[in-house]
């Protein structure tokens, strides 16, 4: 699946609110501590189990699922949060986040960050949270949410912080792995960010996928990337290039490993133009998921300038033959 750009307008909003929050602390030295966040906000923040509905029983007296607002009854709590799959809620009456507490550490920092976003949005909260008579359409409902993910990363990445931290430094999987330890937050979130922020200005991607050489039974070859990530100069100038292309690309060069490093390569793409060009490609997997990024080389038919920092081309190996079309 494609990362879809959110309203240009939307954005500046969540920046401008994210902005407020970030000068309310003092503009803090990463990695941003969410207790200030909430202490700012006055927002408290449980933690619930699917084996122990307790905290839900007490917080929720209505919650909207997809187009559906349900008042909660303690006994159908359980079975709408296994059904919808939720990881956080948000209760505006009470001003309270609840996380599941089966999560990872680190992905509660962008569940809490996503619930977050929702919090200092007024009409989020109006929408998520209007009377009976408010439904949101699916449209509308995942727009929401691409809206609260964004605002996530916005929070979670200090803003500009991330943009200034991570240009000057080598367009590698290295860099992602170290901008996740300084700010604390997951190598896939800061693959997203990177590409489509840090990078916005030149033709570079980031592909999440299961690992290229152990596909599961319901691996669908149509669809073979979880997501793949676009920077607004490569959608525009490469926008035609497919996830199974890419993907085979992967394919190529990835060894059976478990666990780090998968190797690296070059996948060879055509513009919208029709002219081929050459990426430079290195992938790690993090034994959950494959992380790929790739970053643009040149065009074919002239010399290939591999950009300052990348490994020398000789010492990646074979690369691959043909055009991918």
């Amino acid at each position: 699946m494609k990362n879809q750009p959110i309203d240009p307008f939307a954005a500046r909003d969540i920046q401008d609110q994210v902005d407020k929050v970030l000068l309310g602390l003092d503009n803090p030295e990463p990695p941003i501590d969410l207790r200030y966040v909430r202490e700012l906000l006055k927002l408290d923040r449980r933690f619930y189990s699917t084996k122990e509905t307790g905290w839900l029983r007490e917080s929720v007296s209505k919650v909207k699922v997809g187009t559906k607002q349900l008042a909660m009854r303690p006994s159908l709590i359980l079975d709408v949060v296994s059904r919808a799959r939720l990881k956080a809620l948000w209760i505006p009456d009470k001003r309270r986040i609840l996380i599941n507490e089966e999560l990872h550490p680190l992905k509660r920092r962008h569940a809490e960050g996503h619930e977050i976003t929702h919090s200092i949005m007024p009409h989020h909260r109006l929408f998520l949270f209007g009377d009976d008579r408010e439904t949101l359409s699916t449209s509308c409902h995942e727009k929401l949410e691409s809206e609260a993910n964004f605002g996530s990363g916005q929070l979670l990445f200090l803003r500009e912080r991330f943009i200034e931290e991570a240009y000057d430094q080598p367009r590698t999987l290295a860099t992602v792995r170290k901008l996740a330890k300084t700010f604390d937050n997951t190598i896939t979130m800061t693959l997203w960010r990177l590409v489509e922020e840090a990078h916005a200005d030149e033709p570079i991607f980031g592909i999440v996928s299961p690992h290229p050489k152990y596909l599961c039974d319901d691996f669908d070859p149509r669809n073979p990337c979880r997501y793949f990530i676009e920077s607004p100069a490569f959608r525009a100038r490469f926008g035609i290039v497919t996830e199974t292309e890419a993907f085979e690309s992967i394919q190529s060069y990835a060894s059976g490993a478990r666990g780090g490093p998968l190797g690296e390569g070059y996948g060879d793409f055509v513009d919208c133009n029709g002219e081929p060009h050459r990426f430079y490609m290195e992938t790690f997997f993090n034994r959950y998921e494959a992380l790929t990024l790739g970053t643009h080389c040149g065009p074919i038919r002239t010399q290939v300038v591999v950009p300052k920092n990348f490994p020398n081309p000789m010492s990646v190996g074979p690369l691959q033959s043909g055009i991918s079309m």
